[in-house]
């Protein structure tokens, strides 16, 4: 699978989180020890235009060849204000919305570049990969893009429409807006067996740094990315090996904590409910925030590789940064998350002759 040729870099916004007078300039808040230094704008470098109401100018470093954020504000300005509309109006009725359309993108991406591929329908096609079996969220990138077709007809891809809904689902969950540069075009191309090498849940951390290194995605952004299962959940046919079969004599998987083990156990009895749902953040299945990453701390992470970024070195600092530098943990993992998630909607892209604006999102042209 290739990457992107033009290396992602860094743009995200820092919005107020309190009042201006309890935090001053954004320039104040302390830095936080461990964290990698927000690069600065060389001198000269423009100024992003205006996406979505409440998102504000700032600089940034030049996007992806082809993309720009507010590449469509001549030829459809509503889009984002119509994608942030209609995901917040499925956010509100079904709070798994957000989840299943984070997992989506990152399946999207992860095979053959951000161009939309995971939404084809077909035999053989990518969604009907087994490790794709149980993604989420389809139904809701389609209304989307019926609902900016009607006030921007043949103009806006699948591939960006499915970036800012993936932004804006896990906005209404509680994270921080950032930056999105679109101009993606859809791909033509879909085959479920280019998905045999996405990361999978029984990976160690090396295969998984590997696998992202392979996108041009580096450990924090392992670790980040990983994050996003602060919301969401799993079903029970998933973990069940950790709990009665990890071990050669059956008995589970040591790194889980007793009493959490338990927990899943009732939830998760040996030969019960496969398809019964597990919170990947136990506690707070459905909010932005740090507690995944002080589950994983306490020995409480349900997916394997989840729990694996506390026990290997080269993660397990990057963890401890979400969980405690000076109180700023809320801050730093939406920071960063903000970061990692430009980085990774801008793998592969497909930009000018190379893609499609599909008309519907589930066929090609």
């Amino acid at each position: 699978m290739e990457c992107a040729n033009t290396k992602p870099v860094l743009v995200f916004l820092i919005l107020a989180m309190a009042s201006a007078s309890a935090l001053g300039q954004f320039g104040f808040f302390p830095p936080i020890p461990g964290m990698p230094k927000t690069p600065k704008a060389p001198s000269g470098a423009p100024k992003a235009p205006t996406g979505a109401p409440g998102v504000p100018n700032i600089p940034f470093l030049k996007p992806p060849k082809g993309t720009r954020i507010g590449y469509y504000s001549q030829s459809c300005p509503r889009v984002e204000s119509v994608v942030k509309a209609t995901i917040k109006k499925h956010v509100d009725k079904d709070k798994t919305i957000a989840p299943g359309l984070l997992r989506l993108v990152f399946h999207d991406c992860f095979v053959n570049g951000c161009d939309a591929s995971i939404l084809l329908e077909g035999p053989d096609t990518e969604k009907e990969a087994g490790i794709n079996a149980l993604l989420r969220g389809y139904e809701v990138v389609n209304d989307v893009k019926k609902e900016v077709e009607k006030v921007c007809p043949g103009v806006v891809s699948c591939a960006d429409i499915l970036a800012l809904a993936a932004r804006d689902s896990t906005v209404e969950a509680g994270a921080m807006t950032y930056a999105v540069p679109t101009g993606r075009k859809d791909g033509r191309v879909s085959k479920a067996s280019d998905c045999n090498n996405l990361p999978s849940y029984m990976d160690s951390v090396e295969v998984l740094k590997k696998k992202f290194a392979d996108k041009g995605l580096d450990t924090q952004d392992l670790v980040t990315l990983s994050g996003g299962h602060t919301v969401g959940s799993v079903t029970c046919q998933v973990i069940t090996y950790r709990l009665y079969n990890y071990t050669s004599s059956g008995g589970a998987d040591p790194s889980i904590d007793p009493v959490f083990l338990k927990t899943l156990r009732a939830l998760c009895p040996f030969n019960g409910d496969g398809w019964r749902h597990i919170p990947l953040d136990y506690g707070s299945e459905f909010k932005f925030d740090h507690s995944f990453f002080t589950n994983v701390k306490q020995a409480r992470g349900v997916l394997e590789s989840d729990q694996r970024l506390w026990e290997d070195s080269s993660t397990q600092d990057i963890v401890q940064q979400y969980i405690g530098a000076r109180g700023m943990h809320g801050f730093a993992l939406n920071v960063q998350f903000g970061r990692a998630m430009y980085k990774m909607t801008n793998i592969g892209l497909k930009t000018e002759d190379e893609g499609e604006i599909r008309k519907v999102c589930t066929k090609i042209n």
